[in-house]
This record gives C-alpha cells, sequence and structure tokens, in this order.
C-alpha cells in the first residue's frame, strides 16, 4: 500500500506541477513557455520527494501546485540576479528541495509504523517539532554544501583553473 501511496502522489504532485507551473508563466510572460512547463513538472517532482509516503494526495496535491508556480519565479530571480543558470536547475533543486523537506514538516500525517517515520507536521495537529526538525536539516545540508562546494572550487582554481583562456 505504501507504494502505491508514493507512486500516486508523486504523479498528482507532478501534474498539478506542470499546470501551475504554465498558468503562472502564461500570466507573467502573456504566453506558455515550455521551459517554464517542464521545470514545472520536475519543480513537482522534486517538491514530492521528501513528502511523498507521509501525506494525503490532497496535500500532495497543495505541495506540487505550490511548488509549480514558485520554480517560475525562482527561475525568473536567478534571471534577474545574471546567474549562470540557463535551465533553471538551482531553482528546481534547490528551491522545490528546500520546499519538499518543509512540507514535511507542515503536512506529515501521523505514520502507521516505521522507524523513519517523521511526527505529524503543523497542519496535522503535530506542532512545531517536526517543521523545526526539517528547517535545521535544510540549515545543516546547505552549511555542508557551501563549506564543501567551496573548498572544491578553490581546489579547481588553484590547480587547473576555473575559466579557459581567450
Amino acid at each position: 500500500g505504501l507504494v502505491g501511496k508514493i507512486a500516486i502522489n508523486t504523479n498528482a504532485a507532478a501534474a498539478i506541477a506542470t499546470l501551475t507551473a504554465t498558468a503562472t508563466a502564461w500570466l507573467l510572460l502573456g504566453k506558455p513557455d515550455i521551459g517554464m512547463t517542464l521545470n514545472g513538472c520536475l519543480a513537482g517532482l522534486v517538491a514530492i520527494t521528501a513528502p511523498c509516503a507521509w501525506v494525503s494526495m490532497t496535500d500532495a496535491l497543495i505541495i506540487g501546485a505550490v511548488a509549480g508556480s514558485f520554480v517560475v519565479f525562482s527561475v525568473m530571480f536567478f534571471d534577474r540576479m545574471k546567474c549562470d543558470d540557463p535551465v533553471g536547475a538551482t531553482s528546481v533543486h534547490l528551491g522545490c528541495g528546500t520546499l519538499g523537506c518543509i512540507a514535511v514538516g507542515l503536512f506529515a500525517e501521523v505514520p502507521a509504523a516505521g522507524a523513519l517515520a517523521p511526527s505529524a507536521g503543523l497542519f496535522h495537529g503535530g506542532g512545531m517539532d517536526q517543521l523545526i526538525k526539517e528547517l535545521v536539516g535544510v540549515g545543516a545540508i546547505g552549511a555542508y554544501t557551501v563549506i564543501v562546494s567551496a573548498l572544491c572550487w578553490l581546489v579547481i582554481k588553484y590547480t587547473i583553473g576555473l575559466r579557459v583562456e581567450a
């Protein structure tokens, strides 16, 4: 039963995210944008990954809908910031991955069993406990990623270089 729930939630979040990304891009850009539509689908998949086993299908649809709209705004933000991200990977993976982790703290339902099961989320009577755990986890992942990435980029910069010669 859990595998079926995961499959349904994953597909539902991706489907609604595709629709909300398309609608959001259409409203903001004046026309549909295939890149935003595809990123919307990916946004839904990424955002539902963490909570897929612990949320209802209604909650999966909400998570996907938010992710689909969010990714459009995020891609546009990074474009305005002149970040070198031609396919929106930062928006999809960093932005919607963070949303997905936070969604566990908001939408998780009390599971039947499981050692890895989260506590109930804020919207299902669990209070702030699981949400705080998720925020700490996001912060820890962020700190680790910044530190390790900076070290790797510095090693590359001072050994073989980051840029090609003219």
